[in-house]
């Protein structure tokens, strides 16, 4: 068994180093095609970097099988949101080249109704898989909100900083970290903070036309964290109230602690993806 771990391993890691190559190829590509500045090629490369790093830590720890077509999906796009993350680096230093960066955009965003449905149909959904999937869109809507924001205003960095805020404030009230039941609205409201963003990245509308429809975004986005932060709150307070109290040991020998068990669910992150 701890053979056959290893060797997927290494094929994960081959999976991983070859995403990596891939997104070096198209750093390369806009940098010959669009001439990117400094500021465009250390943020993809740092992009880049950290991105296998996190990801090969990730496959090692797990015990995926193979990397799945699902998570290839997934790895596709997030080499385009380096593609992404390179050219708002480098439009605050160059004029924008907004043809290009709402293109790898719409395609990220296309994607990502993509590998969903390919976990499910192929049999291969995994947590690693759906972590990497929100990972990849949260990253996505922050780099956006800062390329949108330098139009519309800083505000517009709340709708790319709130998932993150979430997950920070989880480390110090864990019952932000339990569970959260599927939503269908939660689900419209992530996919809607993209397409808000893209088409005010795009430049096509007014300015009030684009500001409607970022704040449109950013009210529906509140409105879906305050929702479910009520709910693990009111959750966790019903938890707390039914949960029996714990016999107090008359005996000596009786009172040892027992020992813990380790589940899956161990070290889970806040299932909150946007």
């Amino acid at each position: 068994m701890a053979l056959n771990h290893t060797h997927n391993a290494r094929l994960l890691r081959q999976e991983t180093a070859a995403g990596a190559g891939v997104q070096l190829l198209l750093l390369t590509l806009l940098g010959a095609s669009l001439d990117l500045g400094p500021a465009g090629w250390l943020t993809g490369l740092v992009f880049a970097a950290v991105t296998w790093a996190v990801l090969t830590r990730a496959v090692s720890r797990s015990w995926l099988s193979s990397f799945g077509p699902a998570n290839r999906v997934t790895l596709a796009r997030a080499t385009l949101v380096g593609g992404v993350t390179a050219l708002v680096a480098d439009s605050f230093t160059h004029p924008p080249r907004v043809a290009v960066l709402t293109a790898l955009t719409a395609v990220a965003l296309i994607l990502d109704a993509v590998d969903g449905q390919v976990a499910r149909r192929t049999g291969t959904s995994s947590a690693l898989g759906a972590r990497f999937d929100m990972e990849v869109d949260a990253v996505l809507i922050l780099v956006l909100s800062v390329y949108v924001a330098t139009a519309l205003g800083p505000w517009v960095l709340l709708i790319g900083a709130m998932r993150y805020a979430f997950v920070a404030a989880a480390r110090f009230l864990p019952w932000l970290s339990a569970p959260l039941p599927h939503s269908m609205a939660r689900k419209t409201v992530a996919a809607l903070q993209g397409v808000a963003l893209l088409v005010a990245a795009t430049g096509l509308l007014p300015a009030p036309a684009n500001l409607a429809v970022v704040l449109l975004a950013l009210t529906s986005l509140v409105w879906s964290f305050a929702r479910d932060i009520g709910w693990l709150w009111s959750t966790a307070r019903a938890d707390a109230r039914t949960a029996p109290e714990r016999p107090v040991a008359r005996v000596a020998h009786l009172a040892r602690p027992v020992p813990r068990v380790v589940t899956a669910d161990d070290g889970a992150l806040p299932a909150r993806s946007a």
